[in-house]
């Protein structure tokens, strides 16, 4: 009955131009891809990583990055301290999910806590552990991976303090397991997740458009606010402040690091016919995050479309692109990805900048790191890590294009929101081959 309920939600939901289901019903779909993962996903991980017990600590407004990926969605923060313990036996087969905790965790993790035999909550898990005997108990420690690194000092050092003595040295980090969690997309979340990326590109289009922009009046940041105020308008959230940039035919040459900031991004520069523009946009919609960069021309008097050089330069960034995600190999680590694809490009003569990143719970997500913009040689430690199917990224990059009519190079800056499995790498809902045009 789920299933279907969920089903006819988004069916509903994604007929609907530029609408999003209430707030009830995103909170339904939301808990019902939390209980498939938690009840089919999460045991198929943790076999494959060797890890029999997972413990989360937690506590109300110190919440650990993972543990919010597993609340239900009536609740927006964590109780008390909340404890979560998986267990998983992969002889017998036997799977718990259990919360230390006054209360039930959603329908899918009960409470575990009996507050007559165990007044003291550390106690209680203790006997949780005792009585299951775990080879390992995997917390959520990392030296690379924020999103992995949730546990916080004081709660790490009671619960070594508290712990059995027989069980304090099977304490092992977590980060190959929440990496897992973090980076695996279910099916049940690409049957929406191209939605969410056709609903972020709506709104670049509908900013790269005279009904938001006026040559000579608008500016950069007019349009960041619009972007902004319209994410907001729609129903939306997102994990970062827009940006908007300006090329033009001008002397003022590109600088990776002006353009990485917000001197360069959300200056007030006015809009004019002639320019090249670039945002910087993502939403964040049933826990899943977007994270788009497109280009729009504005169009001068009598023209009805770009400059063959900028249409030309496109295609360059769209050929870079191919370049990188040909490379895409499970297994394949996100430096081998990185060093692979700019050799390439290379051999291609275009100067290439690549800084793609996993996303899904996060927009800048757990999993191979492939480049930064100021890390070509390859990023450590979150670099190392190798590429798993299942899982989703931002193809982030640039193309450094020689425009003789302007006398400057510019770069093609794009970034669309791909899927990787068996079959393959896909761009989730396309990606961007013309450019808006903003006049026309």
């Amino acid at each position: 009955m789920k299933n279907i309920l969920l089903a006819c939600l988004l069916f509903v939901s994604f007929q609907l131009s530029a609408q999003v289901l209430p707030l009830r019903q995103q909170a339904t779909v939301i808990d019902e891809v939390l209980s498939d993962r938690l009840n089919n996903l999460l045991p198929s991980l943790m076999e494959k990583n060797g890890i029999d017990m997972w413990v989360l600590i937690t506590r109300e407004y110190n919440e650990d990055p993972i543990v919010k990926t597993m609340l239900p969605a009536t609740w927006l923060s964590a109780r008390r301290r909340t404890i979560l313990v998986f267990y998983y036996n992969p002889q017998t087969k036997e799977y718990q999910k259990l919360a230390v905790a006054r209360y039930s965790v959603g329908e899918s993790i009960k409470a575990a806590w009996d507050m007559k035999a165990h007044p003291d909550q550390w106690d209680a898990l203790n006997a949780i552990v005792t009585k299951l005997q775990p080879k390992k108990i995997a917390v959520n420690t990392s030296v690379h991976f924020g999103h992995a690194d949730g546990l916080d000092h004081t709660e790490y050092e009671t619960f070594k303090q508290k712990l059995p003595a027989p069980y304090a040295s099977k304490i092992v980090s977590s980060e190959p397991l929440a990496i897992a969690w973090l980076e695996t997309r279910t099916e049940k979340e690409m049957q929406f997740y191209p939605q969410l990326i056709k609903m972020s590109k709506d709104i670049i289009a509908e900013g790269f458009s005279s009904k938001v922009i006026t040559p000579g009046i608008t500016t950069t940041e007019d349009l960041v606010w619009w972007y902004r105020q319209e994410i907001i308008k729609r129903g939306f959230t997102t994990w970062f402040h827009p940006s908007v940039e300006i090329q033009r035919n001008d002397s003022v040459a590109f600088d990776h690091l002006t353009a990485f900031t917000s001197k360069g991004y959300n200056s007030k520069d006015v809009i004019v016919q002639g320019d090249l523009l670039h945002v910087d946009f993502g939403i964040t919609y049933l826990r899943l995050n977007t994270d788009i960069q497109e280009h729009a021309y504005v169009l001068k008097p009598n023209e009805t479309s770009a400059p063959l050089y900028l249409q030309k330069a496109l295609e360059t960034g769209n050929r870079l692109q191919d370049i990188l995600t040909d490379q895409f190999k499970v297994n394949k680590t996100g430096n081998q990805i990185l060093s692979d694809a700019l050799a390439q490009a290379k051999k291609e003569n275009i100067n290439a900048t690549i800084y793609t990143h996993p996303i899904g719970f996060h927009g800048h997500a757990a999993g191979p790191a492939i480049g930064m913009w100021d890390m070509q040689s390859g990023v450590p430690g979150t670099g190392d890590v190798p590429m798993h199917y299942k899982t989703a990224y931002s193809i982030e990059l640039n193309a450094a294009v020689e425009i003789k009519e302007w006398k400057k190079t510019i770069r093609i800056m794009l970034e669309q929101d791909g899927y990787f499995d068996q079959s393959g790498f896909r761009y989730i809902n396309g990606r961007q081959t013309k450019l808006h045009l903003v006049g026309n």
